[in-house]
């Protein structure tokens, strides 16, 4: 139940960044969702190794590269993914920024009430 909820909660946002970012595009309601699952297999299984090799790069900037790899893996699915484009790299940066806000947003409504359910 947990992947389906963050799997809605990542499509959600998907719809939200494609609305706001210009160059970030999706041709259908199907494809958004089935972008939403790939980008949550890609975060799962890519981007621990790009994170654990760029490890010197986010020291460096104090954590600010963390932007830079959360926007490869909008690019990564967006290369696997057929209906989905992103034009610039601007697009895949921002992009993912308000994914990324907009997820952690949701994702503090419904771990909360998780949370309250469980005690």
């Amino acid at each position: 139940m947990g992947f389906l909820i963050r799997t809605v909660i990542t499509a959600v946002a998907f719809y939200i960044a494609a609305n706001v970012v210009t160059g970030l595009w999706f041709s259908s309601l199907t494809t958004l969702i089935i972008a939403a699952v790939i980008f949550g297999v890609v975060n799962a299984v890519i981007r621990p190794i790009v994170a654990t090799l760029s490890l010197p790069l986010t020291v460096l900037t104090l954590g600010l590269f963390t932007l830079v790899v959360n926007a490869l893996m909008l690019g990564i699915t967006a290369l696997v993914m057929p209906g989905m484009r992103i034009t610039n790299f601007s697009a895949a940066f921002f992009g993912a920024i308000i994914i990324w806000l907009v997820s952690w947003i949701a994702n503090k409504f419904v771990g909360d009430r998780g949370t309250a359910a469980a005690r």
